[in-house]
């Protein structure tokens, strides 16, 4: 028998007891671990739902305060029914059934949508979206069928602000149309690719003097009702600021442009760009608003494709009738052409020509020629003077007072 220890004999012993105790330590201590990420799994669970309950609760008092303020500006908002979902990453508000009545316009009329959806995220509960579901019908309180019906793909409007002051307000619509009348009878009175507008405070306050600058895009738009120019597809980018709002209080139109004129406001357009397939006009320059409500200044306007314009905005019709003037007609503009006409066939036709060419080189000659895409183009001072619209020197229309 070999001479050992006590202490060496009971060493193993103690190892392999030290090795049972190691490996059961190690259990303990992982559900240690897994037991305190439950927890904070739950505390962060319970500090989210407590979150998004509160970001819905604002989203809510931010929802009722745009319609109370709608409401005190003749807009009154309705849904037949009404739920709230989006959890756990948005809030989300569905209406119903919605419609407004507005009753401060003349003459009053309703708005009516199938479906609202008005959503806003967790982390910015004051920003809401919101997406109407077409088509949407006008109409008057008293009639049984609508008198305008828009449809579109995407209509969407995004307020951005704690009411009663916005910050910005955006809207975004796609595929848009606007029939006036229903079935087979409906006149197309807009349509548009899409349309976009968006305004924002640049300067001031909502509730002191601000500056809005308003941005409006549009591709393939056309007013066919409206003018021989809008007839035909547009695509335009227009940025306009303005100036002399005391605040943005709920107030009709024409008190807003009589805010303008006292306080001495103006309205800048920062820049412009409308194009057809045949022409091209840029432009940028200010307006005022007088006493009486009608707008003076000079928009610096360039033409590419003038000769195509010219036409469309009825200097045509002018010509026509200073020619029949000449010849000794009287009516109906045209009669004098017709006269030569019948004097010698087809003589009309190179009379009007003539004149048109004349008139186009004579407008090209009143401006300074420049270039817009590589095009020759020109150009001319469009000018407001109490409400008359001016070309250079030809008058091409009027605006009404706007107070």
């Amino acid at each position: 028998m070999s001479a050992q220890s006590p202490l060496s004999m009971m060493e193993p012993d103690r190892q392999r007891v030290r090795r049972r105790t190691g490996a059961r330590s190690v259990p303990r201590r992982r559900g240690r671990t897994i037991l305190r990420l439950a927890l904070l799994a739950i505390v962060l669970a319970a500090g989210w739902c407590g979150a998004w309950y509160f970001a819905a609760s604002v989203t809510n008092n931010t929802l009722a305060g745009w319609v109370e303020r709608e409401a005190a500006a003749g807009r009154v908002y309705n849904c037949g029914s009404e739920g709230i979902s989006g959890f756990p990453f948005r809030i989300q508000v569905q209406c119903s059934a919605a419609s407004a009545a507005l009753k401060t316009i003349q003459p009053p009329f309703v708005v009516a949508a199938n479906d609202v959806t008005v959503t806003a995220q967790v982390y910015h509960p004051t920003t809401l979206v919101s997406e109407v579901t077409s088509p949407v019908t006008i109409q008057a309180p008293d009639e049984t069928t609508p008198s305008f019906v828009a449809t579109w793909s995407l209509g969407r409007l995004s307020v951005s602000g704690i009411p009663p002051n916005p910050e910005s307000v955006s809207v975004d619509i796609d595929h848009l149309h606007l029939d006036h009348g229903t079935g087979a009878s409906a006149v197309t009175w807009f349509a548009a690719d899409d349309a976009a507008l968006n305004a924002r405070i640049v300067a001031g306050a909502a509730n002191n003097n601000p500056v809005i600058d308003t941005v409006l895009h549009f591709t393939a738009a056309v007013a066919p009702t409206l003018h021989r120019v809008t007839a035909d597809p547009l695509r335009g980018d227009i940025d306009i600021v303005i100036r002399g709002l005391k605040d943005l209080s709920p107030k009709p139109l024409p008190d807003r442009f009589r805010e303008i004129q006292a306080n001495g406001g103006n309205i800048e357009i920062k820049a412009l760009r409308l194009e057809r397939t045949d022409a091209v006009v840029v432009g940028a320059g200010t307006v005022t608003v007088n006493e009486h409500g009608r707008l003076d200044g000079t928009i610096n306007v360039a033409i590419a494709g003038i000769e195509n314009i010219v036409p469309l905005v009825g200097l045509d019709q002018l010509i026509d009738q200073g020619i029949s003037r000449m010849t000794g007609a009287s009516g109906q503009p045209g009669q004098g052409l017709a006269a030569l006409d019948r004097l010698v066939p087809g003589l009309s036709g190179v009379v009007r020509q003539g004149a048109a060419s004349s008139v186009i080189d004579n407008i090209k000659k009143m401006g300074q020629p420049t270039e817009i895409d590589k095009k020759p183009a020109t150009i001319l001072p469009l000018r407001f003077s109490d409400g008359s619209v001016y070309l250079a020197m030809i008058r091409v229309g009027s605006i009404p007072p706007l107070f």
